[in-house]
């Protein structure tokens, strides 16, 4: 039997990067996946080629966010499994950045996680059964320029994985958040242009002196070897792991 046979996972941000390399490791191993993104015709393309199920909607509206959760447990009761991966970055300087802008990105990465944790726990429950993994970051740890409202929505992730497992424990459930690096995504292509232009290098330069300067292992991180992590908090071989912050951030933290 593949190790997530017959299991239900909801991956948000599911339908390009980790999202999509979490959405295809779970398909391999057995589980049916649920697709959220804003990004419609890669979600549609992904969830027919894996046999799962896409859903647009604008997680950065609370609103929006709650109807996806009346719609998913409408047409698929209880999940198994909830990924919180969808996200963006914006850089910009804590003078220049713009309250909308701040509130959509906490929005994104923090409430609406919240949100779907609050929602999707009951059925849980009730399996005695369940793994929250939410994507954070190095940045949920440690803090760069430019960044204000990334960070503050990473390192509150880490409170809300911490504060959710030592609630949940008890019923079988397990939360647990990743902490990667730079990753191999199409995010971290614009942000490395983004923050190469703020700073006046080239995209090169950022990647050498930036993004890598403080990696033991220097080069990016593949989309997969997230998944891979991702899959392994999932399975039953981490029954006993839960309210962790792993990193696989080439050493980047080690310092």
């Amino acid at each position: 039997m593949s190790e997530l046979e017959n299991k239900l996972a909801l991956i948000t941000g599911g339908a390009t990067g980790i999202g999509k390399a979490i959405a295809e490791v779970f398909s391999q191993n057995g589980s049916r996946v649920i697709i959220i993104d804003i990004s419609k015709e890669e979600g549609e393309m992904l969830a027919k080629d894996l046999g799962g199920s896409y859903y647009y909607a604008d997680l950065t509206n609370q609103i929006e966010t709650e109807k996806i959760c009346d719609e998913v447990l409408d047409q698929h009761g209880n999940i198994d499994i909830l990924v919180n991966n969808a996200g963006y970055q914006k850089i910009n300087r804590i003078e220049d950045f713009q309250i909308n802008a701040w509130n959509s990105m906490l929005q994104l990465m923090l409430t609406t996680p919240f949100q779907l944790t609050r929602r999707f726990l009951p059925g849980m429950k009730e399996s005695m059964w369940g793994r929250i993994i939410n994507m954070s970051s190095i940045h949920g740890l440690v803090a760069s320029p430019y960044k204000s409202a990334y960070i503050s929505a990473k390192h509150g992730l880490i409170g809300l994985t911490k504060t959710t497992a030592v609630e949940v424990g008890q019923f079988g459930i397990t939360c647990n958040a990743i902490c990667p690096a730079y990753v191999r995504t199409g995010l971290t292509e614009r942000q490395i242009s983004d923050q190469s232009k703020l700073l006046g290098i080239e995209e090169s330069e950022f990647v050498e002196q930036v993004a890598l300067d403080s990696a033991a292992i220097k080069v990016l991180i593949e989309p997969e070897e997230v998944a891979n992590l991702a899959m392994f908090l999932s399975s039953e071989k981490s029954s006993k792991i839960t309210g962790g912050s792993y990193t696989i951030d080439l050493g980047w933290t080690a310092r």
